[in-house]
């Protein structure tokens, strides 16, 4: 089957993307990616990993305007030939959508298409929407609703054919939000690929560089809702029970500025490093550089409702985590037994879970047994590309009957 993705960004890189698209091909399909192209730096087509890539130009000003989405349609206007031309020239027999950004130009031509579509939310983006800056801040204030964002959002998942969710805890939200059924949801999680923890370069100088510290890992996006700031707090009260406590994080946000000035004022210097983003190639060194990885987010529905990628890259090298109490990280760390809980924003309790790992060695060295059992049977990217598969599978089905 020739299948349409639609990503309202460049590609690459888009790990989700890709590891779905990848599997799909595995299994006998067509992928043909349409997505975008800002700077003319691109080819317009090109295959990559038998993906088939179809790059639209797009100036940077029609793309700022996507932040009105559902406020001022423009951006869709623009989108919509584009997006029908690519259809049919590449004889695309179903619709799979990344995100909501770009949904209301493919769902307006829905008559036109006659295709099956799939809503693939990497995210809540409406819930999310609302700590983002430019939503919160003068001119979007007045013109960015996240409210409306959400009705369309409900709108859309009633109108698809079927809807892909990244946690359990996401489809039980929907299903409480509206008339659907369990059965219109498909869950696939942003996991890791086997190729992640069994085919990298490990980098010697990392490792040699934190061999005698008890480092803990944080990878991603540091903004303040990530918990950065607890983390770092946590580490005030660990410094003389563990001399050689080091808390590395990996990754940069615009308020990076608030974190150097927490060590500051802490005095941490010689115990956290701000190492800004690091080429994705490190990763798997950083986390073989460690002893725990940590994932301390603030509780919202966003976060209650998603899992951060970085659990699945510490799990992958056997890394006990520490988490705090969002309901989807702390169900997985349950369900595993691979990690510990604690409360978010409570940079005391962090502090005491870290210090149970490095105080009783029988209980790490379970847990991290635990965790790369459980990547390893059950929360790797081909046992969850499952559900994805059967989805497509049930598609031609249908289309057939």
């Amino acid at each position: 089957m020739n299948v349409g993705m639609i990503l309202d960004k460049t590609f690459p890189p888009d790990p989700r993307v890709e590891n779905e698209a990848l599997s799909l091909i595995k299994h006998g399909h067509q992928v043909y990616l349409y997505c975008f192209n800002f700077i003319h730096d691109q080819p317009e087509i090109e295959m990559i990993k038998g993906i088939h890539v179809f790059r639209q130009r797009l100036p940077k000003i029609v793309y700022r305007l996507s932040a009105l989405a559902y406020t001022i349609p423009l951006y869709h206007w623009y989108l919509k030939r584009s997006i029908l031309v690519f259809a049919k020239k590449n004889d695309i027999q179903v619709i799979h959508i990344h995100d909501m950004q770009v949904a209301r130009s493919i769902f307006s031509l829905r008559k036109k298409l006659n295709l099956p579509t799939i809503l693939d939310l990497h995210e809540n983006r409406p819930e999310i929407m609302k700590y983002y800056t430019h939503v919160r801040t003068f001119p979007g204030n007045l013109l960015i609703f996240p409210s409306i964002w959400k009705r369309f959002e409900f709108k859309y998942i009633k109108e698809a054919d079927r809807v892909i969710v990244v946690t359990k805890e996401s489809r039980e939200y929907y299903q409480e939000k509206l008339p659907v059924t369990s059965d219109k949801f498909c869950i696939v999680p942003n996991t890791v690929r086997k190729e992640f923890y069994n085919d990298f370069e490990l980098d010697e100088v990392l490792i040699n560089k934190y061999k005698d510290r008890f480092t803990i890992l944080y990878l991603g996006e540091t903004g303040i809702r990530r918990g950065i700031p607890t983390a770092i707090e946590s580490i005030q009260y660990l410094v003389e029970k563990i001399p050689n406590i080091k808390l590395v994080l990996v990754g940069s946000s615009r308020t990076d500025s608030v974190l150097k000035d927490m060590v500051a004022k802490y005095g941490l210097y010689d115990y956290v490093d701000l190492m800004g983003w690091q080429d994705f190639a490190l990763f798997p060194s950083y986390v073989m550089a460690s002893k725990i990885g940590i994932s301390p987010l603030h509780r919202n529905l966003h976060h209650e409702t998603t899992f951060a990628n970085k659990l699945f890259q510490y799990l992958a090298f056997g890394k006990p985590v520490v988490v705090s109490n969002c309901k989807a990280q702390m169900n997985i760390v349950k369900a595993y037994q691979c990690g510990l809980v604690f409360k978010d924003r409570d940079a005391k309790d962090l502090a005491n879970q870290i210090l149970k790992l490095y105080l009783d060695t029988d209980l790490y060295e379970h847990l991290s047994n635990n965790a790369m059992k459980a990547i390893e049977e059950h929360l790797n990217w081909d046992k969850q590309a499952e559900s994805l598969i059967e989805m497509y599978d049930t598609i031609i089905t249908n289309r057939n009957e």
